[in-house]
This record gives structure tokens, sequence and C-alpha cells, in this order.
């Protein structure tokens, strides 16, 4: 029996006495690249009526650009075009917001519609049905709502055009449609009818977000009285959308409520935060370049990437344009240093 223990006790000891090999230790992975790019833009729906009437954008130095491209030059990545159903004219129709957005593409910009679902302008102070709407009852407004926004983006998606975001209304601090989705009166009806925009939106483009947008950024008890009542009746979106247009003097608060106020719609429903207009006097191009640079500073700090952007309102506007005092270039036709912020 001892004999035969003799190979197995010293295999065993073979084995202990083999000095082992420590593993290398693993390569830690590169940290995932930061791909977010904040959106810096405009809105710039006026720009092919503006042609039409002879209107011309030049640089500082006086040469004459096309005008996407030039503000694309001062550091923009981001258009945006409002749609209106049946307007007067055919400005900001589906063909006038196709042409728009053609060249949008072709500069490589960052695109975001805007649905003002009326023929004319829609904001707080009037969200008047269309026209060829006006008899429809309540379904059949949310089948015209949604067929317009299909119709709209179907010919985008035709053309090669994917926006990254998507209003469904335009500064909807009371609701749209009048009477029938008026906020005030019938939160559950305003709800349905950005649930119709919503679904209708992501059934062309999944990846696009719908944004719900009001004015007045500043005003948080706003904000969280829309919004708590669109929850509560099972309304979905994506982003907030913020309009502000502070005086010259004033501005600096505003910005401090105004980020508070994105903070407070970030923590409160989990959303992200994006401010899709501003505007400052013409004439003041010194604060309003101020008071840009502070709000994107403000936006970019939102925690987690939440703010997206800032987007100005028709800087390209010479001044008193259609009675619009607040663009960004001067009665040469000229960006003022208001949109140096931007680069």
């Amino acid at each position: 029996m001892k004999k035969l223990l003799v190979l197995p006790l010293l295999l065993l000891l073979g084995a202990c006495g083999k000095k082992e090999t420590a593993p290398a230790p693993a390569t830690p992975a590169p940290p995932a690249a930061d791909t977010f790019q904040l959106a810096k833009g405009a809105d710039v729906s006026w720009i092919t009526e503006l042609e039409s009437a002879g209107k011309r954008f030049y640089d500082a130095g006086g040469t004459q650009r096309e005008g996407m491209a030039l503000l694309k030059s001062l550091g923009m990545n981001t258009i945006r075009l409002r749609v209106w159903v049946n307007p007067a004219g055919g400005w900001n129709n589906k063909a006038d917001v196709l042409a728009k957005a053609q060249r949008a593409k072709a500069l490589g910009m960052r695109l975001m519609i805007d649905f003002h679902y009326s023929d004319s302008w829609a904001d707080p102070g009037q969200q008047t049905k269309p026209v060829s709407w006006a008899a429809l009852d309540f379904n059949g407004l949310r089948s015209a709502l949604a067929t317009h926004t299909t119709d709209v983006l179907a010919t985008l998606q035709n053309a090669g055009i994917t926006p990254e975001w998507v209003q469904v209304g335009n500064e909807t601090n009371n609701g749209m449609l009048w009477p029938d989705g008026r906020a005030s009166t019938n939160m559950s009806n305003f709800a349905q009818l950005v649930n119709s925009g919503y679904d209708a939106v992501k059934g062309v483009f999944p990846n696009a977000k719908v944004i719900v947008h009001l004015s007045n950024g500043s005003d948080n008890a706003l904000y969280r009285w829309l919004f708590d009542g669109l929850l509560s009746n099972g309304a979905r979106w994506d982003v907030i959308g913020l309009s502000l247009y502070p005086d010259i003097n004033g501005w600096g608060n505003i910005n401090v409520q105004a980020l508070n106020n994105m903070n407070d719609m970030v923590t409160r429903y989990g959303k992200e935060v994006m401010v899709v207009e501003v505007g400052m006097p013409w004439d003041s191009p010194d604060r309003c370049g101020q008071f840009l640079a502070d709000l994107i500073a403000k936006v970019r700090s939102v925690p987690n990437h939440k703010g997206l952007g800032v987007l100005y309102w028709e800087p390209e506007t010479p001044p008193g344009w259609s009675g619009y005092t607040l663009g960004a270039f001067d009665n040469n036709g000229r960006p003022t240093i208001a949109l140096n912020a931007f680069q």
C-alpha cells in the first residue's frame, strides 16, 4: 500500500510547490463619450417671405450671404419652423415649410417643427381653429389635428428630412383650438389633443421628441398648473418648451427665475426642457448678448443634460418687420453683436 501512495504523494508535492502566475489586471473600459450637443439656433420662419420682399442678409464685412448659412457661421446649429394649416398667401404652409427644411438639411442643421394648428398665429391670446376645421366636433378636431400632423411630417420624411423635435401647439398657456381645447375650461380635451399630436408625431418619426410649449418661461405657477393638469389627464410629452422675452433691464432676475422653473420641471415631471423662443430689442445688442450668454450657460447647467438648448425667435428680421423689433439684425441687414453669444 505504501508503494501505491508514492506517485500521488509526489504529484501532490509538485502541485504545492508550483508557483502560479497572477492574472494581469483588466484594462479599465474607457468612459463613454459624451455626445450631447446643446441646440443653439433660431426660428427663421419668415425667411422666404423676407427674401420674396427683396430683403437680403450680409455678414459683418458686408458680404451678402444666404440667411441660414450666415446664422450657422455665427455658431447656430438648429433651425425652427412654424406650420400653419391654410394661411393666406401660403407662407408657413406645407410647401413653404418643406422648402425651408430642405435648406436647413443641406446645411447640416438640426430641425424643430412647430405646429400652430391654426391658419395664422397661435399664442396665449389667440388659439383660433383653422377655417376648414371650424365646424368639426371634438372627435373631428382630434382627427384633423392628427391627419394634418401626419401629412406634414410624412412630406418631410419623403424628402429625407428628419426633425429632431416637434411642437404640438404653440405657446399653449391655456390650451389650443379654442373653445374646445381651452385648458382652463376643459383640461381633458386639451390633453386629448396633445395626445393626438403626440401619436401622430411618433407614427412618422418614433425618435422625434414631442414638445409642449408655453410662454412666460419664468412663471413657475403657470407651468405647474398646466403640466399638472395635463399629467392628471393622461397627456404624453417629452420636452417642456419655454418662451422668454425679458426687458433690457430685468433680464437677470428673469433668467434666474427661468432656471429655477426649468429645474423644477425636470424634477417634478422627469422631462427635458428647452428654451424654444427668446428675443430682446434689436437696438440693445450689448444687453441682449449678455442675456443670451447667461441664459445659454444656465440651460447648460440643468443637471444630466436635461436642458436641451436655446433658440432665438426670428433674429434675421429687419427692425420693424411686421411690427417686430426683437430681432438681432440691423437696418443694413447685418447681424448685431448680440448673436456672438451663440459662438
